[in-house]
């Protein structure tokens, strides 16, 4: 009886131990990732001695513990000795969920562009998010500014983290990317979403939307001054909130933490882009494609998302979100997720 006793009482115990080993490493793993990302911070911080900048390297390495704290972890991918991808994944990638893509725009990282929809489209997807070239931490010192070349470099990184097949969802300049992707790589990209993209645009169109802009582009799209970004801000926000009144102070603080790194490789994409020739014989996609903008967008007018459905043909179509700017991400981050949600599982 004492044996049986013993038996049943080591079973209990092997049984609570194999129930709290799990939640204990979970404990350990944030609390580590914590102390990192901290660590991180104050070394970031040691060339800096302005307190609004500091404040703003804070808010960056507390976006990092955010995106963690939604089960994603920093990863970097050498693709040569010249060329290094920084990519925010999934921790823990389950079989029952497919595979996200999210490419970001101009104005800042991946981190400060996607704030409002990690939480959403990590609860249905396996997330990948690049931060590309010149922006967060990728870099390299190859000559290549084309979008071409950032859609190799996020595909190469991508079969190196074991991504198979996926859908990509892409947010303005990262639309481009995301296009040329899917052109290129028919054999990973099952699903496109662009969204507030000026590709497929004549250079009548270009020249018109770039004189309409009434200033500097290039400043615009890289700002070196608080009055840049403002302007940038006004011009890509239709609603009102915390971005349209922050005092220029904090404004020059987040130039210094997101914009001063790479600024001359930043400039250099932004002049590839708007001075190119636009291509006239733009490949027409194979993939299903959700074509996303907002009815208020000052930058891309809303025809050029008709447009763009025109040349994809059937297997595309538009969804206008009402009372949205040109950042669709930050106006209506709840709209887009959804609509982002149904497209790629095929919900109706």
């Amino acid at each position: 009886m004492q044996v049986a006793k013993k038996e049943k009482q080591s079973h209990r115990e092997h049984s609570y131990m194999a129930m709290a080993y799990p939640k204990l490493c979970n404990v350990l793993s944030f609390y580590l990732a914590t102390i990192i990302a901290i660590s991180q911070f104050l070394i970031s911080i040691l060339p800096y001695l302005n307190p609004i900048t500091l404040l703003i390297t804070l808010a960056d390495a507390l976006l990092s513990l955010y995106l963690r704290s939604c089960g994603l972890c920093p990863c970097t991918v050498e693709l040569d000795d010249q060329t290094t991808m920084n990519f925010w994944v999934a921790n823990s990638r389950r079989s029952n969920k497919p595979a996200l893509v999210m490419l970001h725009g101009y104005g800042g990282n991946s981190k400060w562009q996607f704030i409002h929809q990690v939480g959403s489209l990590s609860q249905s997807f396996n997330l990948y998010i690049p931060d590309l070239l010149f922006f967060g931490k990728s870099y390299t010192n190859r000559p290549e500014r084309t979008e071409v070349f950032q859609a190799k470099c996020v595909a190469e990184g991508l079969k190196r983290l074991g991504a198979e097949r996926f859908a990509v969802y892409s947010v303005s300049y990262g639309g481009y990317v995301a296009y040329w992707m899917a052109e290129m790589y028919p054999e990973l990209v099952e699903k496109v979403v662009v969204v507030s993209c000026g590709v497929g645009m004549t250079e009548e169109q270009k020249r018109e939307q770039i004189n309409k802009v009434g200033s500097n582009a290039l400043n615009l799209l890289v700002p070196e001054s608080a009055h840049d970004l403002r302007l940038l801000v006004n011009l890509t926000v239709h609603k009102p909130g915390p971005s349209k009144w922050v005092p220029d102070i904090f404004l020059h603080g987040f130039i210094n933490v997101t914009y001063k790194q790479h600024r001359k490789e930043k400039l250099e994409l932004a002049e590839h882009l708007l001075r190119k020739k636009t291509d006239i014989d733009l490949p027409i996609l194979t993939q299903e494609t959700l074509i996303i903008w907002g009815d208020k967008d000052d930058v891309f007018p809303v025809y050029l998302a008709y447009q763009l459905q025109r040349q994809l043909g059937p297997k595309s179509k538009v969804e206008i979100i009402k009372d949205t700017g040109h950042a669709v991400n930050m106006d209506s981050p709840i709209s887009l997720n959804a609509l982002i949600t149904s497209f790629v599982l095929g919900y109706s």
